[in-house]
């Protein structure tokens, strides 16, 4: 049986993956929900297969929340993965209360605003989609695309974080560093422009 492997290039570090090409090497939702990820924050420095899980758990949102701060794609695939090495370099990480779905979006957010600032890059072109989605047409991204042109930054984020990485507004406020209802009126305003731009009621 052949096996997919993902290779993470990022500062000093590279790391193999190596996932078995079969449908159970992605974990469904209910297999997500019961993951204690807090557990595979803290053994992923010395345990591959805890590293392997997360990333399998996480690196579409990774990719979305990266994707929509660079508006690049192949800059956000390098956001992905220095992401993950990040996470497997973390030293500080209390389990107790700790949110660790929250800390590895604050982590991918963080690369992605300094890969961002390292390349100059202009957020343009930006498009949602997911890895795989076939029901995605480019007449889909070509019109996600346009909406999104017209909010600033911080609304773009917050509505990929909200709609996308589907993080409650408590979750975008802690990794935006910035009160819940700043995070709220930030998104309704949004959604309000994205409507009146689409024609919606």
């Amino acid at each position: 049986m052949t096996a997919e492997q993902n290779i993470l290039t990022g500062g000093d570090c590279t790391i193999l993956l190596t996932e078995p090409d079969t449908a159970a090497a992605e974990p469904d939702a209910h297999e997500i929900q019961n993951c204690d990820v807090n557990s595979l924050i803290l053994t992923c420095r010395t345990s591959r297969e805890s590293l392997c899980t997360l990333y399998n758990m996480f690196k579409k949102n990774v990719f979305a929340i990266a994707f929509g701060i660079t508006g690049d794609y192949h800059l956000a695939e390098d956001c992905v993965a220095e992401t993950f090495i990040r996470l497997s370099q973390v030293k500080r990480f209390s389990p107790h209360g700790g949110d660790g779905k929250g800390f590895i979006f604050t982590i991918a957010r963080n690369v992605a605003l300094e890969q961002r600032r390292r390349y100059k890059k202009e957020c343009i072109n930006l498009v949602i989609q997911s890895y795989g989605e076939a029901d995605k047409t480019v007449e889909d991204s070509i019109f996600i695309n346009q909406l999104l042109k017209n909010l600033n930054d911080k609304q773009r984020q917050t509505v990929i974080l909200k709609c996308c990485s589907e993080l409650t507004f408590r979750e975008i406020a802690r990794i935006m560093k910035c009160p819940e209802t700043t995070v709220k009126s930030r998104y309704k305003k949004a959604i309000q422009i994205l409507q009146s731009k689409a024609g919606a009621e």
